[in-house]
C-alpha cells in the first residue's frame, strides 16, 4: 500500500509561526493546479503497482481551491493510480474556507475527512497567530461539517504560547470533547528562524516561549483527552478508538508515499526525494515536462535512525525484533544499551521487545531518539 501528499501552496494571510512553503498570492493559482495534475501524470510508475490506500491535500491551505479545482486533482489521481475503494482521503482546511456553499460542494466529493486548523477559541489568540479566521468561525465550521454528514473530522489546536493561559487551554479542549470531534492534533508553539514570531521575538516585541508552561500544557491535554476517552497514539495525536489518522500512521509506519507539489517529499524504503519550494519554477518546470527535484539515497544508518525517531513518537513503540530482522541483531543490543539511563530515569521502558516512552518520557521524545541514534562507524 501507499499514500499520496498533495501540497497546495496558498494562503490567505501568513501566520507568525508557520515556516511551511506557500504564498498569499493567488496570481497562479490556476497554473498550479495544471501543474499539479501534469506531476501526478509524470509520477504515475513511482508507486509502481501498490495501491494507494490514503490521499491528504496539505498546505499551505488546500481549502483555497473549489470544488472544481480538487476534483480535477482527485480524478487525476484516479485515473492513473490503483485508488482503493476505501480510500481516506483528507483535506486540510481553515475555518473561514468553510462556508455553507463551500461545504455543499465538497460533500459531492470523495473527500471523506476533513483536518480544520481552528488552533485556538480566542480571539486575541487567533489575532495574536496572525489566523485569517475568527472564533466564532472555529465553532460554526465544526458543526457544520457535521452537519453536512462528515464524521472523520480532526481538528488542531496549539499551546505552550504567552497568551495561553492554563484556563484557557483547559477550555480549548473541553470545547473539541464536547464538540464531539474524534480526533484532534494539538502542537506545541515553536519559533521557527525565518518566521515574523522569531523576528518579533528578537526585537523584544514578543516573549520568548517558555518551556516549562509548554510541558505543563502538553500534561493537561493528556489527562483531559484520556479522561474523556481518547487513544494517545502519537506524540501530537489523540483519537477516539477507531479514528485514528491512516495517512499519517503510515508515516509513522515507514509506509511509501509520494508528495506532488512545490516543498513536497516523497519516500519508497530506498531513497527521498523533495521537489523545489518555489511555486513559478515549479510551474515552469512542469510546463516543460520536467519534476524539479532533489533525491538522497538512504543509507542504512538513515533508515535505522529514521525507524528510531518515528516509533518512538507512537503508543506502538520501536520494535526491537523488527530492528534485528531489518538489519541485524547487534543494532538492537547497541539501542538496549544506549538504553539503560532512560529506563532508570523511567521515561521509557521495553515491554515484548518493544521500547516505548512513558508520560515523562514523551516530554523528550527528540532527546531520547537522538541519543538512540546508531552510527555505522561505531559498529565495525
Amino acid at each position: 500500500m501507499a499514500g499520496i501528499y498533495l501540497h497546495i501552496p496558498f494562503c490567505k494571510k501568513a501566520c507568525h509561526y508557520c515556516d511551511f512553503h506557500f504564498s498569499t498570492s493567488p496570481v497562479y493559482k490556476n497554473q498550479m493546479v495544471n501543474a499539479l495534475r501534469r506531476e501526478i501524470l509524470l509520477r504515475k510508475d513511482y508507486t509502481g503497482s501498490e495501491q494507494i490506500e490514503t490521499i491528504y491535500f496539505g498546505g499551505g491551505t488546500p481549502s483555497v481551491l473549489s470544488a472544481d479545482e480538487l476534483g480535477m486533482l482527485i480524478h487525476e489521481i484516479t485515473e492513473h493510480y490503483p485508488v482503493s475503494a476505501y480510500a481516506e482521503i483528507t483535506l486540510e482546511a481553515n475555518p473561514d474556507d468553510l462556508n455553507p456553499q463551500k461545504v455543499k460542494e465538497f460533500r459531492q466529493l470523495p473527500i471523506n475527512r476533513f483536518s480544520i486548523g481552528v488552533q485556538s477559541f480566542f480571539e486575541e489568540d487567533l489575532k495574536w497567530m496572525n489566523r485569517a479566521h475568527t472564533a466564532s468561525e472555529g465553532y460554526s465550521s465544526i458543526k457544520r461539517i457535521q452537519d453536512a454528514g462528515f464524521e472523520n473530522i480532526t481538528v488542531d489546536l496549539i499551546y505552550g504560547y504567552p497568551l495561553l493561559s492554563g484556563e484557557k487551554w483547559k477550555y480549548n479542549i473541553r470545547e473539541l470533547i464536547g464538540l464531539q470531534v474524534p480526533h484532534i492534533s494539538s502542537y506545541s508553539m515553536t519559533v521557527e528562524p525565518a518566521t515574523a514570531l522569531a523576528s518579533f521575538i528578537n526585537k523584544g516585541v514578543q516573549k520568548p516561549m517558555n518551556e516549562v508552561q509548554s510541558a505543563r500544557q502538553f500534561e493537561m491535554l493528556i489527562d483531559e483527552l484520556q479522561n474523556a476517552g481518547f487513544e494517545h497514539y502519537e506524540i501530537s495525536n489523540f483519537a477516539k478508538p477507531g479514528w485514528h489518522s491512516r495517512h499519517n500512521s503510515n508515516y509513522w509506519e515507514g509506509v511509501n508515499y509520494m508528495g506532488i507539489g512545490p516543498s513536497s517529499h516523497s519516500f519508497n524504503g530506498e531513497s527521498r526525494q523533495w521537489n523545489i519550494s518555489n511555486n513559478s519554477k515549479y510551474i515552469a518546470a512542469l510546463e516543460g515536462n520536467k519534476i524539479p527535484f532533489e533525491m538522497e539515497t538512504l543509507t542504512v544508518e538513515n533508515r535505522i535512525n529514521e525507524y528510531i525517531m518515528t516509533s518512538l513518537r507512537t503508543s506502538k513503540g520501536m520494535d526491537l525484533n523488527l530492528i534485528s530482522e531489518r538489519f541485524h541483531s547487534d543494532y538492537s543490543s547497541k539501542i538496549i544499551e544506549a538504553m539503560e539511563p532512560f529506563l532508570d530515569k523511567k521515561w521509557a521502558i521495553i515491554e515484548d521487545h518493544k521500547v516505548k516512552l512513558t508520560r515523562e518520557g514523551k516530554l523528550f521524545a527528540d532527546h531520547v531518539a537522538s541519543e538512540l541514534f546508531v552510527e555505522i562507524g561505531e559498529m565495525r
